[in-house]
């Protein structure tokens, strides 16, 4: 499948993008569905089907491998209907010349097919000759899937623990890999061997003798390192990782997975500089792998990719992360949760992200499974958890159980956010003789988890007013901090010219540059991480903090010669950044102190 765009739109939430193919794959524009919920998945399939007059048969809970069945079901649905719409765009007639036009608009100026569109219409508009040129060069948008590799909990019937391929992650694995779609999976949340392990069994994951992947591997990641282990080790089960998607660890949406204070230019120039390195390492194990398992050795080097997603917020920023690092895609995830036409999210969440500025977006402890989370202040699902709170009932009912898997009561796991794990941890912590403050303080702690795996889901059944008996009404929403740069709702249209610079939707004129942001939510977190510490320090935890601290020093290092020798990028704000990076590593020097002084605290115990 051939890129027409240079940007892709990557997962966001459970909800948020869970039918986003379906509304602009027809335009060549890739985009990613979570795997999370089969239950709103199969909600929203019986809605389709009723939209678009198809038969729909209810996949019930007491249906054998019920969860794959949905995923299957409902990934195909969305492909014959993006299909169908496609089919529709390329069968140019007077009424739909507006859509041919439209896909090729949002084209970047640069792009060649585009160039020879307007050729070909640039004296008259034949109808037939158009028809024949589009169907031979038009491509739709991929529609790609996601797993997060740890949210994997094991299930069980009539109390008897189900096999592994039972479990949530293999399931969804199994519903995707049963399905018509010739795209990518792509896991993130890091490496699972024994999910990695079951990728051997389905054939579409395997190179034809042509090197055509029908279900390609994408691994989410951020760090050169981790891209390494992770590669080799698929490569082993004769399995090609076609693509490594970098993400900025702290300055993204969704999920946070911080690096040891490796910031993301230094981690791009590492990937530019050792691509082919990885390619051939990883190629070698391959061709091992396949061979001693008699399989089909491609006749051609396979196909690699590197792309980029986090904080990009302007077309300069998107064309050096593209031009500089060589990446073959860039991912804008944050902007398009204010592009109705592009994602689902219900109204009032859109009002509330549109007023958001940079202290309503923070990086939370809520997620149930312990990972930095960013969140909205005000979203209405933390909303919801404080009047529980307030009433004496702290957490969640667990309606859906995904993130289900803590075992510090129940065998069969238990969710952190839910009202059965907090009572049972605040019982716990009512039986220590603590003082009022450490009370309030490990009490706080249990009860900031949020039951995200429904919140994140809810604004899609908000946005088309399906039930919400189950799930309540209240919304979780993970906008990254670039949120606070964009402010008003945008066609989609529109937000495409502003990544390729045809027009400019951010009006503020204080927004920091990609790097120079990320560079301070990670000083940000280095502090927190320090204050976490310094009344129970100890030497591995000194030692981690200082090693930390090296590396983004070693990364301002590398800003502040990267930015000195650039000549015409970012010639406007060059100055700002450098004065920037300046104030960073002073900010930097004055945490190092702190750490030092844990030492003092050791010296004490």
């Amino acid at each position: 499948m051939t890129n027409v765009h240079s940007f892709h739109i990557p997962v966001m939430g459970i909800g948020f993008t869970i039918d986003t193919p379906l509304k602009v794959s027809q335009y060549g524009i890739d985009s990613v569905i979570s795997l999370v919920d089969d239950i709103l998945i199969e909600k929203l399939r019986k809605m389709y089907c009723d939209k678009f007059g198809r038969p729909y048969s209810e996949i019930t809970e007491k249906m054998d491998d019920f969860r794959a069945k949905r995923i299957t079901s409902y990934l195909n649905l969305i492909y014959d209907e993006s299909v169908k719409k496609f089919e529709a765009l390329k069968d140019v007639t007077a009424e739909s010349a507006s859509e041919v036009k439209k896909y090729f608009s949002m084209l970047p100026d640069s792009s060649i097919l585009k160039q020879e569109f307007q050729n070909l219409t640039k004296d008259s508009f034949v109808l037939q000759e158009i028809k024949t040129w589009v169907a031979e060069n038009l491509s739709m948008g991929s529609i790609d899937v996601n797993i997060m590799t740890k949210v994997d909990k094991e299930n069980y019937s009539k109390k008897v623990k189900l096999p592994a391929e039972f479990n949530d992650a293999h399931a969804a694995l199994r519903g995707y890999a049963n399905s018509v779609l010739h795209s990518s999976l792509i896991l993130s949340a890091g490496m699972n061997p024994r999910l990695y392990s079951y990728l051997e069994q389905f054939e579409d994951f395997y190179p034809d003798e042509n090197g055509i992947i029908k279900k390609k591997i994408v691994l989410k990641v951020s760090d050169y390192r981790s891209a390494l282990i992770q590669g080799k080790f698929l490569a082993k089960k004769g399995l090609w990782v076609s693509e490594y998607r970098i993400e900025s660890g702290l300055n993204c949406g969704g999920h946070a997975f911080a690096t040891d204070g490796f910031l993301m230019g230094p981690i791009l120039n590492q990937f530019k500089e050792e691509k082919e390195e990885l390619r051939q390492s990883v190629h070698e194990i391959l061709v091992g792998a396949l061979t001693q398992k008699n399989r089909i050795v491609p006749t051609m080097n396979l196909p690699l990719k590197i792309t980029a997603q986090g904080g990009v917020g302007t077309k300069e920023e998107h064309n050096f992360i593209l031009n500089h690092y060589k990446v073959d895609s860039v991912g804008w995830g944050t902007p398009f949760l204010l592009v109705p036409e592009a994602t689902t999210v219900d109204k009032s969440t859109i009002s509330k992200l549109v007023e958001a500025k940079e202290d309503d977006l923070y990086l939370s402890n809520t997620s149930p499974l312990g990972i930095p989370f960013h969140s909205l202040k005000g979203n209405t699902k933390d909303l919801e958890k404080s009047e529980l709170i307030e009433k004496g009932r702290p957490g969640s009912p667990c309606p859906k159980k995904f993130v289900a898997m803590n075992k510090d009561f129940l065998d069969t796991g238990i969710c952190t956010a839910s009202r059965q794990y907090q009572h049972l941890k605040i019982m716990e912590l009512e039986k220590q003789e603590l003082s009022n403050e450490a009370y309030t303080y490990y009490y706080n702690k249990i009860t900031e988890k949020s039951c995200t795996c429904v919140g994140l889901g809810t604004s899609a059944l908000l946005t088309y007013g399906l039930d919400t008996k189950t799930e309540g009404e209240g919304v979780s929403v993970c906008p990254g901090p670039n949120m606070a740069y964009f402010s008003k709702t945008m066609e989609l249209s529109e937000m495409i010219d502003h990544i390729y610079g045809r027009t400019n939707v951010i009006t503020r004129e204080d927004r920091p540059h990609m790097f120079i942001k990320e560079l301070h939510i990670y000083l940000d977190y280095l502090a927190t991480r320090i204050g976490e510490t310094r009344f129970s320090p100890t030497d591995k935890q000194r030692k981690y903090l200082l090693n930390f601290a090296s590396n983004l020093s070693d990364g301002i290092d590398y800003y502040q010669t990267l930015f000195n020798n650039l000549k015409d990028e970012f010639s406007g704000s060059k100055q700002q950044i450098l004065e920037l990076l300046d104030e960073g590593r002073k900010t930097l020097k004055s945490l190092v102190q702190e750490i030092e002084s844990l030492e003092n605290n050791l010296a004490i115990q």
